[in-house]
């Protein structure tokens, strides 16, 4: 019917139809007689085009008709156009009102993180004794072939420390205390309370403990590539000078952020090379907080009876039992200087009076030459004079942690700067 553009006269009244009136109708713009009386229609009347003109008379007794008052039918209900885009916006708003919900639940969320991690930044990133669960003795057996002598990778004095893998392929690290000794006990609760809440790449990760009445042990994080005390002493392996200034700065982070960064400072009380471990890229990781010492509030110092390696302590520490994190850096200073030698302060060659810090000192700055391993150095090198002077840098760097007095020493935070611009002219040979 639409589609008759043409009909001008259409009489349907008296038919007893029933139905609706097309809004197409609307579009029939020719059409200027349409009569629908006497029927049993229903719904609204068009009320555009042709039915602008259309009077009244020509809907009557069509009780269930509606639409404009001039029809004399009573108005219409919402039109179904009108409930279908008042039903599309109650779902709009209805959506945006969930999303607002979402943004303000997840900015929050992020809000309450975000605080969390200014109160305790020491507490991200890395794997917690108090958030791990516990592996089983017989889990560790399995581990590492029953504590097999072929899994054995190192000595401490409290113990020994076996290579494993986890049954998920994860390798592994074990240290096994010796319950023998009696300062065993007290050297697994230290390291459990010190690396609790220690976080710092250069820090040995603990995944987790094993104890009970007749076994101790913590689950550390595979080293592949072993020591320090290793690389420089072992024939089969070498260290260039740059990976050698690597090594001992990642070292120095890492003390950097025990003395510095910690909410109580963490003095290590036992720096050398065999605590010093390498990962598959040869970042360093300082290890075996067995004898670490935490300083409390407002103390800059404490005693303590428990004595570090001979030939690393500082002189107040094997002097009076008096430990600081100077007495680290002092440590760190015989290390450094250990590092680039490749002489231990226990080596056959310092007796009497002669020591690595003083046969270091005679060194510089005009026969570093002497003094310097000699795998790092060659009198061919196109750049000697510049590799030397480097060297004789980080030398002083190294004096400079090793002076008699703790309060004259450098902190490791000057440590850690100096190294960086030695760092940078050691680039630029």
């Amino acid at each position: 019917m639409c589609n008759m553009v043409g009909l001008e006269l259409l009489d349907l009244s008296h038919n007893n139809i029933s139905g609706t009136i097309p809004m197409s109708f609307e579009k029939l713009q020719n059409l200027k007689y349409f009569n629908v009386s006497y029927n049993k229609l229903y719904g609204e009347i068009p009320s555009e085009g042709p039915f602008k003109n259309l009077s009244s008379q020509f809907f009557l007794f069509n009780k269930a008709l509606c639409g404009s008052p001039r029809f004399s039918v009573s108005p219409c209900p919402a039109s179904s156009k009108n409930r279908s885009n008042r039903n599309k916006l109650l779902l709009l708003f209805l959506l945006l009102g969930i999303a607002l919900v979402f943004v303000v639940i997840t900015f929050v969320h992020v809000w309450i993180r975000y605080r969390k991690g200014k109160r305790a930044p020491q507490q991200a990133d890395s794997l917690s004794i108090a958030t791990r669960g516990r592996i089983s003795y017989y889990e560790l057996l399995q581990a590492t072939y029953a504590l097999s002598e072929s899994n054995l990778i190192g000595f401490g004095s409290c113990g020994s420390v076996y290579r494993g893998i986890l049954r998920s392929g994860t390798p592994i690290a074990v240290k096994v205390f010796n319950l023998q000794l009696e300062v065993a006990f007290m050297s697994f609760d230290t390291e459990c309370e010190v690396l609790r809440n220690l976080r710092h790449r250069n820090l040995t990760k603990v995944i987790t403990s094993c104890s009970n009445l007749d076994f101790k042990a913590l689950v550390l994080e595979y080293m592949p590539n072993g020591s320090l005390d290793k690389w420089l002493y072992s024939h089969n392996y070498f260290l260039d000078i740059m990976q050698r200034l690597n090594i001992m700065m990642d070292v120095a982070c890492a003390l950097e952020y025990l003395h510095h960064e910690c909410l109580s400072p963490v003095i290590h009380c036992d720096m050398k090379p065999s605590n010093i471990l390498l990962d598959e890229n040869m970042v360093a990781h300082l290890s075996d907080f067995g004898i670490s010492k935490l300083l409390g509030e407002d103390e800059s110092d404490l005693y303590t009876k428990t004595l570090a390696t001979f030939g690393y302590i500082a002189p107040e520490y094997g002097r009076d039992g008096l430990v600081s994190t100077k007495c680290d850096v002092y440590s760190y200073g015989i290390m450094l200087m250990e590092t680039f030698t490749r002489r231990n302060s226990n080596d056959e060659m310092f007796d009497g009076d002669l020591s690595l810090k003083k046969w270091v000192s005679y060194s510089l700055p005009e026969t570093i030459m002497d003094v310097v391993d000699a795998n790092l150095v060659t009198p061919r090198d196109n750049h000697l004079n510049k590799k030397l002077d480097c060297v004789a840098s980080i030398m002083k760097v190294a004096l400079d942690c090793c002076v008699e007095s703790p309060a004259r020493r450098i902190d490791m935070k000057d440590v850690v700067g100096m190294l960086q611009k030695i760092k940078i002219q050691l680039l630029a040979c």
